[in-house]
């Protein structure tokens, strides 16, 4: 029989490849071929949607079958911790909001350098950090105020996949913009944030 953090592990995989497979290119060619200007309003929504349904099987799991406790927090560094984690929650949405260029399917499809891939346009959160997704995500696992061995060994493999992700989404970035998103990132860090907000020369 399975043990339940394989179980897990495996849950993951799924997961992972389903989300990383959705946000491919060549998938969103056939998306965007298929149903033609729809595609650029309705990726992104059902995009998020099939992500949170395929988590979902995940986060029962690992209710089920936590593991051994590892540790708990106690208050009230605990509540600093929750505080932390509600603030990451914040960060998401302003994120979308501050650059929704870079999300739609027509800039990501064009090709470099050309009127639709777009000017980089920085703004909002994206003065102080370049992928604010990958830091609210760390920080919204990192600082759960509890631990166990099964969740510990999502977190550590999810961490993986979230960083891998942020390289390839910013490969991605350097060839829709080019030196203009290179110039980016010799100022403003990827995961931690800058003092003071970045302009554009």
């Amino acid at each position: 029989m399975l043990s339940s953090t394989l179980v897990l592990v495996l849950c993951l995989v799924g997961f992972a490849l389903i989300h990383s497979l959705l946000a491919s290119l060549p998938v969103k060619r056939v998306i965007r071929r298929s149903l033609g200007s729809k595609a650029d309003s309705l990726y992104m929504p059902v995009y998020n949607l099939i992500a949170v349904i395929t988590l979902m099987p995940l986060a029962y799991l690992l209710y089920e079958n936590p593991g051994p406790l590892l540790y708990i927090i106690p208050s009230p560094w605990r509540w600093f911790m929750v505080a932390g984690q509600v603030i990451a929650l914040i960060v998401g949405p302003r994120a979308l909001r501050d650059a929704p260029h870079r999300f739609r399917l027509p800039a990501q499809l064009s090709a470099p350098n050309t009127s639709e891939a777009g000017h980089l346009d920085i703004h909002g959160i994206y003065r102080w950090i370049r992928d604010p997704f990958l830091l609210s995500g760390l920080v919204i696992m990192w600082l759960t105020p509890f631990m166990t061995t099964n969740l510990l060994v999502i977190y550590i493999l999810t961490t993986i996949y979230l960083i891998i992700g942020s390289l390839h989404w910013e490969s991605r970035l350097v060839a829709q913009f080019g030196d203009e998103y290179r110039n980016y990132q010799k100022h403003v860090h990827r995961i931690v944030p800058r003092l003071k907000a970045y302009y554009e020369q």
